[in-house]
């Protein structure tokens, strides 16, 4: 999909850039496949606000996904390419042999037509799904389980992906976007080639409205507050907040690490890319 930008006949449309979806399917979702979900507006069981600038936002409906593709060797035809407001990759819509219909994650380069499959051994073509250690060395995959059969939990947004760059010891290495060098079971499953709708990051919103549609509220600065509300409030004029950044709360905001996963610490060979 490309990048579509608009004759900027009012302010917002001016710098307005958008993913063209003209090549998506413009009816309903399939109602069997689809489950109501309900908005919590950033709050708790308890009502307080959890997740702060949250709220509004068009009703949505959840597209349950196939993300353990444990259908093997029963091969699936795209029926046709969908748009999900769940997730910032599109959906395609798979027709199996024995008529069963299932949502799974689009891959670049699918179109209606083409056929998938899942299986200890099949072809390496994108769509298709099996475990790691049946994926030769150098691929590009997404949708990689990090526990047999639990599903896909790795390299599911747009234009996501992973590296397999090594095999040993029933381990697969797997290099991610972030630069983390990690290793997996090679009994997991993924899915080969990048995840699809790789301009999702170039969108420019255009205007304040787009943003409410999605259910992000306007987000206010700690610097303009006043000291009762936030840390970095008050003070004469502006000022860059006078410490180091942090939330409300007190908590480090900036540079602080907050991984507390010893179990699987050992599973990481090097860690993600330090940020500037």
């Amino acid at each position: 999909m490309a990048l579509k930008q608009f004759k900027p006949v009012t302010a917002s449309l001016r710098g307005t850039v958008l993913i063209d979806r003209t090549g998506l399917w413009k009816g309903k979702p399939v109602k069997a496949l689809t489950e109501g979900k309900s908005h919590s507006g950033g709050r708790n069981n308890h009502g307080h606000i959890t997740s702060r600038f949250r709220g509004g936002g068009h009703k949505q409906s959840y597209r349950m996904i196939d993300f353990k593709r444990r259908k093997f060797d029963v091969p699936g035809v795209i029926e046709r390419l969908e748009y999900d407001p769940n997730r910032t990759a599109f959906i395609a819509l798979v027709k199996y042999q024995d008529g069963e219909l299932s949502y799974i994650i689009a891959p670049q380069r699918v179109k209606a037509g083409d056929t998938v499959v899942s299986g200890l051994k099949v072809d390496i073509k994108p769509g298709n799904a099996m475990p790691l250690a049946a994926i030769p060395v150098g691929t590009i995959i997404h949708n990689i389980e990090l526990k047999q059969g639990a599903g896909a939990k790795v390299a599911r947004s747009a234009g996501q992906f992973a590296q397999l760059v090594g095999k040993d010891s029933g381990y697969a290495q797997i290099k991610l976007m972030s630069g983390e060098l990690r290793v997996v079971r090679g009994e997991c499953m993924a899915t080969i080639r990048a995840v699809s709708n790789p301009d999702n990051s170039n969108q420019s919103l255009g205007k304040a409205g787009r943003s409410r549609w999605l259910g992000r509220k306007p987000h206010q600065r700690g610097v303009v507050m006043n000291p009762v509300d936030h840390p970095h409030g008050g003070g004469e004029g502006r000022t860059s907040g006078g410490r180091h950044p942090v939330t409300p709360w007190g908590k480090p905001t900036k540079g602080y690490k907050t991984r507390v996963n010893k179990r699987t610490d050992s599973l990481i060979i090097r860690r993600r890319n330090k940020g500037k």
